[in-house]
């Protein structure tokens, strides 16, 4: 791809503590960006940290999205479940209607549903758990946040659910487009000044570096970073100056 855009939505997945426990600084990180992807509970999340994390964001004008995942709380939804239509469709459902009710307490609402970890990974190629984000999406009245070229998103087009292609600015990539396991070498990228030149390439020409050299293209509208890579913070911090200084604005997709 060659046309610049002129702007690009940066979302950051926030909220993904639990009780006394919290993960990233979640008010610094909203400081800098145009979306959250906001824990529901079953990966991360509480109630409490859900309220509060609704209200910050409305505080700063940031949209917020239900980042909904597989009842892992003890694996971080980062574990493949076998769930069925019905269940995974309810339980998606479930996490929406819940991040709704506090959006609404503080004055903002849920714009869009960004699947978490192993589900998000799944619904790339899993045909029925697709349809089941897809038609949970749908029946709230959301958009989908999904990676491009998989099939949860062409199913969402396909219901006349609104879709948002993403890329990752901290994930290692594989020559398909598909984002490289966890678990293997290259799967994530650290260094702040290495993922702002990431960003602001995927912004202006629509591609990134796979880790094998090969360039792949991702016409993305929302590029994410993750809250628990390793200095997340500074990397986002960069992200954004980067955009800044590339003329690239930042502002939310949905």
């Amino acid at each position: 791809m060659t046309d610049t855009t002129t702007a690009i939505d940066l979302n950051v997945d926030l909220g993904e503590g639990f009780g006394r426990w919290a993960l990233a600084d979640d008010d610094a990180l909203l400081d800098l960006v145009s979306s959250a992807n906001v824990a529901c509970g079953f990966h991360a999340g509480d109630p409490s940290i859900m309220r509060r994390t609704c209200r910050a964001a409305a505080e700063r004008g940031v949209r917020v999205g239900a980042h909904v995942a597989y009842r892992d709380l003890a694996g971080f939804g980062r574990r493949f479940v076998d769930a069925g239509y019905s269940e995974l469709r309810d339980d998606v459902l479930y996490q929406v209607g819940a991040l709704q009710a506090f959006a609404r307490a503080a004055g903002t609402r849920v714009t869009y549903v960004k699947p978490h970890g192993a589900l998000y990974n799944t619904v790339v190629r899993h045909e029925e758990q697709a349809r089941a984000v897809v038609d949970a999406t749908a029946e709230a009245g959301l958009a989908l946040v999904g990676l491009p070229g998989s099939v949860v998103l062409a199913l969402a087009a396909e219901a006349g659910v609104p879709t948002v292609p993403e890329a990752f600015a901290d994930r290692g990539y594989r020559a398909d487009g598909t984002l490289v396991p966890r678990r293997e070498p290259g799967a994530l990228v650290t260094d702040p000044a290495e993922v702002a030149a990431r960003v602001v390439r995927l912004a202006q020409h629509g591609t990134v570096v796979a880790t094998d050299g090969t360039v792949v293209e991702s016409p993305a509208r929302s590029v994410c970073v993750h809250s628990d890579t390793p200095g997340a913070l500074e990397v986002v911090v960069a992200v954004r100056a980067a955009l800044d200084a590339a003329g690239v604005a930042v502002s939310p997709a949905v």
